[in-house]
């Protein structure tokens, strides 16, 4: 039985959890905008990471939400991303009416392609909006340099990149203007649900800070200067994060002790291709790719041995999904896809990012990963990738 991140056997939630929680109810304050717990969380982030701001918000996607209304693009505008990841990656996006463009990814680590990001780069291009994809560390420094030359902010979602070091040695979230991260119940580390962003511009975390509380800055009265939501996260979540916080080193160490463990057992297994940075990969999943393909056949023998494995990661690339190729977004229309003029529409649907495709529908297999497994855990799932192959 492997350990899950569904259940308290595959978490770090312990005492400290439960003091943390107890602390805020004895308080009798579990709103952020009056405590303390969610500033501090704050500042620990933002000093883990380096950096001079970090922005709590109540979920994941709030704070990719937070990172794009900062952006500030006009309807219509354009952000470039991936085709594979959660769609909250993308909801942010539609929500401030700019359109997604996807650019294709890297075979091997399904993260955006310079190349190809280049490519969708237009006139109506407003940011980049990297995603680190199961901890593997996304080609940030050339995004960066390919945003400064066009004049673009670059956005990193770190939802799975807790702790992810790039290959210029930055963490991951600190070369874009904005980082942002997941607490999430199934991320490296919870709080059930909440969010962080990071960065180094002030103005930048005074507009995602007015963003998550109704464009209303509570140090000058009651006026609000800004269309803002109401995206706070509560005393009791950043309190059980700052717990958590304290534990992320931890995490990624017994990750990544485990994830290099299975590296070496299947060194030279041909035709199966894995990460080989295991001291900066966040290791969230363990991602395979087959260089032959039949990802579904091999996600299933994997299963029968009691592997929790699964292919592709998607049931379809972002660029493929209903929401985006034919439904309605805002009431029965499809604005902002279809934001005059019209001969820059975005195009979506089957062909036109077929790395991605080829990786959702026949090369990518992920195997779930838990800082608890051991090293059984890890031979098992060693001799159950050699009997697949």
């Amino acid at each position: 039985m492997f350990p899950s991140m569904a259940d308290s056997g595959g978490r770090t939630l312990g005492d400290e959890e439960i003091a943390a929680a107890t602390r805020v109810l004895r308080s009798g304050m579990l709103s952020s905008v009056w405590g303390t717990e969610v500033r501090a969380l704050e500042a620990e982030m933002a000093t883990l990471h380096g950096v001079s701001h970090a922005v709590a918000a109540s979920s994941g996607t709030a704070a990719l939400h937070l990172a794009v209304a900062a952006a500030a693009p006009d309807p219509g505008d354009e952000i470039i991303t991936t085709p594979i990841s959660d769609f909250g990656t993308v909801a942010p996006i539609l929500a401030q009416n700019a359109v997604p463009v996807f650019a294709d990814v890297d075979p091997h680590t399904g993260n955006l392609d310079p190349d190809a990001v280049a490519k969708a780069i237009g006139p109506r291009t407003r940011a980049i909006l990297a995603v680190h994809l199961f901890g593997a560390p996304a080609p940030v420094a050339q995004l960066r340099e390919l945003a400064d030359r066009h004049g673009l902010m670059l956005i990193e979602d770190c939802a799975q990149a807790w702790l992810t070091r790039c290959a210029d040695g930055r963490l991951a979230g600190t070369t874009g203007s904005i980082g942002c991260f997941s607490l999430q119940q199934w991320k490296h580390i919870t709080c059930g649900d909440g969010g962080l962003t990071i960065t180094d511009d002030p103005e930048l975390a005074r507009r995602m800070r007015l963003f998550a509380d109704k464009g209303w800055p509570r140090d000058v009265g009651r006026s609000h200067l800004s269309l803002g939501l109401n995206y706070r996260m509560t005393e009791l979540s950043g309190a059980v994060a700052r717990a958590q916080l304290a534990k992320l080193p931890g995490v990624l160490a017994a990750r990544r002790r485990t994830a290099t463990r299975l590296l070496d057992a299947i060194a030279g297994l041909p035709g199966l291709r894995a990460p080989d940075n295991p001291d900066s990969h966040a290791w969230w999943l363990f991602p395979l790719v087959l260089e032959a393909g039949g990802n579904r056949e091999f996600a299933e023998s994997l299963r029968a041995d009691g592997i929790p494995a699964r292919a592709g990661y998607l049931q379809e690339p972002l660029h493929c999904a209903p929401a985006l190729v034919d439904a309605p977004i805002y009431g029965t229309s499809r604005f902002p896809l279809t934001v005059p003029p019209a001969d820059r529409l975005p195009e979506y649907g089957p062909g036109t990012c077929p790395v991605a495709e080829r990786l959702v529908r026949d090369t990518l297999v992920v195997i779930d990963w838990n800082e608890r497994y051991t090293d059984e855990h890890v031979d098992t799932i060693a001799t159950a990738l050699r009997r697949a192959r």
